[in-house]
């Protein structure tokens, strides 16, 4: 019976998600057409409003952990879900994205997400958009922020290895900027293929810079063992609060 219900909580929430989207889309969109920082505005109230409304509709809280940089950095983060996006996202004062090009015709998420400055890319042309785009940063007309990267290239399940790309290490030496990597066990309570969201603690931490200038070999290695240790230490967390759960 409680499984019956949490999945009625889980399809409410995710139904009325897309309908806030479209809502504050709709309302915010002649400043997001004048301005950049109308754009910005509109998701960081969407991510608090997603946040606000796991918590209270499907059970799933959300936990930010660890110093969030307000200065230009690049950010390697884990991914799970949409969960850590929204989290992340929210977080930061001036984040961007690199995404997959597709996503650009994603509608009302697509505009907005090009509106605030995020990078859309094509999966085998990685190495030309990075040029790209640090040219424009480097010749000033792309404005400074937290660019945030996904190392894997992709979402992936908590417990499941893949390699970290060398499109990160390059962009990090590209840049010259500090890197922030960012952990989370997300996953555990948002599942990638599927509608139930389970109660529980879900985490984004921010680690400890890694400085600019270290070779990149060095770079990518300390980033993926950072990244993924912390990533299971916070699966465990996860696991005990639904062994928890289940026992209650």
């Amino acid at each position: 019976m409680r499984h019956a219900v949490q999945w009625v909580r889980s399809v409410v929430f995710i139904g009325q998600m897309y309908l806030a989207m479209l809502v504050l889309a709709v309302v915010f969109l002649p400043y997001a057409i004048l301005r950049r920082e109308g754009a910005l505005r509109a998701m960081h109230i969407y991510c608090r409003y997603v946040r606000w409304s796991a918590a209270v509709i499907a059970g799933l809280r959300s936990e930010i952990r660890g110093e969030v940089p307000q200065g230009a950095v690049l950010i390697a983060a884990k991914h799970q879900s949409f969960f850590d996006i929204i989290m992340i996202f929210g977080a930061l004062p001036r984040p961007r994205f690199i995404m997959k090009k597709q996503l650009v015709y994603a509608p009302i998420l697509g505009w907005y997400a090009l509106r605030v400055g995020c990078v859309p890319v094509d999966r085998g042309k990685r190495g030309q958009a990075i040029k790209e785009m640090t040219a424009r940063v480097k010749a000033g007309t792309e404005e400074a922020g937290q660019l945030i990267i996904y190392p894997q290239g992709t979402r992936v399940a908590p417990g499941v290895k893949m390699p970290y790309k060398v499109g990160t290490a390059v962009l990090y030496e590209e840049l010259a900027q500090d890197c922030v990597p960012v952990a989370t066990n997300v996953g555990m309570f948002w599942p990638r293929h599927s509608l139930f969201r389970k109660p529980g603690l879900a985490v984004v931490e921010f680690l400890p810079p890694i400085p600019a200038g270290r070779p990149l070999r060095s770079f990518l290695t300390e980033l993926e063992q950072q990244v993924e240790e912390t990533s299971d230490k916070l699966a465990d967390e996860a696991r005990e609060q639904l062994r928890q759960s289940a026992e209650m």
